[in-house]
């Protein structure tokens, strides 16, 4: 008798998951902005990238009327998985009321491959514990 590959107890859970994210007509939303790049964003109409507006900003995007009618799933930043509304509603309830299927970015930029030109992606040396930790 064969050992069970211990993926294959998950395997019901990925199936589902890729047919919602794949539901035709819907698209996934990269709401996956580091703390530097979403700054950029707001500096562009005027606003001081701090914890406080970053979270309005996200819980503005995920709150959108009728947003699950066009999304099936969000990237996100490890910082808004853990974060709330400014009513105290955590961001990843939000999107699971609305049947959206949350996903994590998790590369953590490019680093130099030491002696050459090349880089390579961070986090992938750290992904079993990162995806243990989410």
């Amino acid at each position: 008798m064969t050992t069970p590959k211990p993926y294959l107890q998950y395997k019901d859970e990925l199936i589902e998951t890729v047919k919602k994210i794949t539901t035709v007509g819907k698209g996934i939303l990269a709401a996956d902005e580091s703390t530097g790049t979403i700054g950029n964003r707001l500096k562009d109409i005027n606003v001081e990238n701090t914890e406080n507006n970053r979270r309005d900003w996200r819980s503005l995007l995920f709150q959108t009327e009728g947003l699950d009618q066009y999304i099936s799933g969000v990237i996100m930043f490890t910082e808004t998985t853990k974060i709330t509304n400014s009513e105290g509603k955590p961001l990843m309830d939000i999107l699971k009321e609305k049947n959206i299927i949350a996903g994590i970015k998790v590369d953590k930029g490019l680093d130099d491959i030491s002696g050459t030109t090349e880089k390579w992606t961070k986090g992938l040396d750290s992904l079993d514990a990162f995806c243990k930790e989410h």
